[in-house]
């Protein structure tokens, strides 16, 4: 066994310290090093993330513009009203806390089912409205007990409201939340995304849509120091958002709710323009929807009611509906014949009552005829054998150019999206719409039906109106739009949606003339004069009545038809006729004849805005009463 002697022992213990203090003195410089590298080194990122944890910047989401008519009677608004929130990643039990809630304030099974479908839509982080529009006492209520509802809260909300309900809801549009396509659509944009932090609606239809970045305004932000348990301890900084423009429509919305109340019941639609800006005056599609129903997310009743129903409410009938314009057609016809020089106003003939072309015979409305017929008495009385041989005579590549420059088959461009192309037929159209080789060849016999408003014509209410505000306007054409001015929120100048001329079609005025005789003959003395007996005013029109299904030569008796299946009634129509300030077209689905069904509504419109007189509340009686059987009488 070695003997250590004391200094071989005091040697050792030596070296152990040194080695302890070399160990020490590595550590303590591991830790000045990594010291210096965090409060050095890594001050500005470590010293910016210590900041971001003592203060959250908050959204404040602006106040969205307001939407009024042009007479300043307000259509959409906003007002704030308490909601009871829950963030579902902060909850434990979701339905068990819902259940506890329920205890506390009412919480309707519908309620449920919306909160579950937002849920679905949205990210478990955020907070989801269970209920809204809370009184005073169920706030109350609420607070006394939320230290025992984690991840629930009462935020104050701005809602939408629009306070005419239904009127003019088509036009007006509707706000909803903001869905996954939309969310994922603003974060790809970097300035959309910061604008819309802690927004949760935006523009779905209508104007509310395409106008969306003019009335949601810019947010502001709130810097707010935080705990460490994240509850606000106070307010550092404020940026106030700023609110959304205001927007004055073109509409009258007494002319609208007129308009409206004419149809009763039925289905159709009307667009009154005024020829000289383009402004819309009126824009109407029924049956209509309450938009109110869709800003707290509609509920599953409300939505299969709506889409559910064979009226189809949520087609917007004016700019989405195609309809063959019936006789409506012919006095654009005229005009295309004149100008053209296929026939000249004084050209007259005997109409037979028919007209043959190869082996098909295609029959007058009247049987026998109409006797000697030139142009004006072809529109005063709608006869469609002169436009048969018209359209014969023509051939569907000169009507396609005419009617192409007048606005049909092509949208408007109207400052609501979403607008239908509608169909104006052509050797073209015909090549691009089939796919069977004998389907794409174009037939001459084909023409025939398209000179009175029939076969592949399909347009909107609002391309025919549009069209009979050119020619209210002789021949120059303005784009439609339905919102006059833009107005600065924050300032109240407004900005005003210039009128936009689109085209002069460089009509020439005795031309023009023939045809706005042809159209007050049919006010004065033809198949409108009934329902202007005893106006204040001149108006030029033209009734109009499209098939919806062929009779194969059987005879139109409207009583013995289902409803759906009866003619569509049309009306067009512009006053005063010397100097015209509204255009208008007017249909009504499966109305029957234009005269009886369209041509009464137009009068109300025509009645209050030119003469200021307003009906006497009651929508008109179902034509069907009186009017008369023969099938063809516009």
């Amino acid at each position: 066994m070695e003997l250590k002697t004391p200094e071989q022992e005091f040697h050792r213990f030596r070296a152990r310290v040194a080695a302890a203090a070399l160990l020490v003195l590595c550590g303590f410089g591991l830790i000045i090093a990594r010291y210096v590298y965090l409060q050095v080194v890594r001050y500005d990122y470590f010293s910016t993330r210590a900041e971001a944890n003592r203060i959250s910047l908050l959204p404040i989401v602006p106040n969205r513009g307001l939407i009024t008519d042009r007479n300043g009677v307000v259509l959409a608004r906003n007002y704030s009203a308490y909601t009871l929130e829950i963030t579902p990643s902060k909850v434990q039990n979701l339905e068990e806390t819902i259940n506890e809630l329920a205890d506390i304030i009412e919480i309707q099974p519908k309620d449920r089912r919306r909160f579950r479908k937002l849920l679905d839509e949205s990210k478990n982080f955020e907070s989801l409205p269970i209920r809204t529009r809370l009184t005073d006492e169920e706030v109350a209520r609420f607070i006394a007990r939320r230290y025992r509802f984690d991840g629930v809260d009462i935020k104050a909300r701005l809602f939408r409201q629009y306070p005419l309900g239904e009127v003019a809801s088509h036009a007006i549009g509707y706000i909803g939340r903001i869905n996954q396509r939309e969310m994922a659509k603003i974060e790809d944009d970097d300035e959309l995304a910061a604008n819309y932090r802690g927004t949760e609606h935006i523009g779905k239809t209508g104007l509310e849509q395409s106008y969306e970045k003019d009335l949601h305004g810019i947010s502001g932000f709130e810097q707010v120091e935080v705990d460490a348990s994240g509850r606000a301890v106070r307010s550092l900084d404020r940026t106030p958002p700023v609110p959304g423009n205001n927007l004055q429509l073109t509409l009258d919305i007494e002319l609208q709710r007129i308009a409206e109340q004419a149809f009763g019941n039925r289905r159709g639609s009307l667009v009154a323009i005024e020829p000289s800006t383009g402004g819309v005056l009126a824009f109407v599609s029924t049956p209509r929807f309450d938009p109110n129903l869709f800003v707290d997310g509609i509920t599953t009743e409300n939505w299969d009611a709506l889409n559910n129903s064979p009226d189809h409410p949520m087609i917007n009938r004016a700019m989405n509906g195609a309809y063959p314009p019936g006789s409506t057609f012919k006095p654009f016809m005229a005009l295309a014949a004149l100008e053209t020089g296929k026939r000249s106003a004084s050209y007259a003939f005997h109409d037979p009552g028919f007209f043959v072309f190869g082996n098909n015979t295609f029959n007058d409305d009247k049987k026998g005829g109409h006797g000697v017929v030139d142009m004006v008495k072809s529109i005063v009385v709608s006869c469609d054998t002169y436009y048969y041989t018209l359209a014969n005579e023509m051939g569907i590549d000169l009507i396609s150019e005419f009617m192409g420059k007048l606005g049909f088959g092509s949208r408007t461009g109207i400052d609501i999206s979403g607008e239908s192309v509608g169909v104006l037929p052509s050797k073209e159209w015909k090549q691009r719409r089939f796919k069977k080789p004998e389907q794409k060849k174009w037939f001459a016999g084909e023409t025939i039906s398209i000179g009175i408003g029939q076969g592949y014509n399909a347009y909107t209410p609002l391309q025919l109106a549009h069209a009979t505000a050119t020619l209210a306007n002789n021949g120059v054409m303005f784009k439609p739009h339905i919102v006059k001015y833009v107005v600065d929120a924050q300032t109240g100048v407004p900005r005003m949606v210039e009128p936009t001329p689109v085209a002069d079609l460089g009509y020439k005025p005795e031309n023009l003339d023939v045809v706005r005789r042809g159209m007050i003959g049919v006010i004065t003395g033809g198949t409108g004069a009934r329902a202007f007996a005893g106006a204040k005013y001149q108006a030029a029109g033209k009734t109009g009545t499209a098939q919806v299904f062929s009779l194969k030569g059987a005879k139109y008796v409207e009583h013995e038809l289902h409803e759906r299946l009866r003619d569509h009634a049309l009306f067009i129509a512009y006053a005063p006729a010397d100097n015209p300030k509204i255009a208008l077209a007017v249909l009504v689905e499966n109305g029957g004849f234009g005269a009886a069904a369209a041509a009464p509504i137009a009068r109300q419109v025509l009645d209050y805005y030119i003469a200021g007189i307003k009906p006497a509340g009651a929508a008109p009686e179902d034509p069907d009463a009186d009017a008369d059987t023969e099938h063809g009488h516009d």
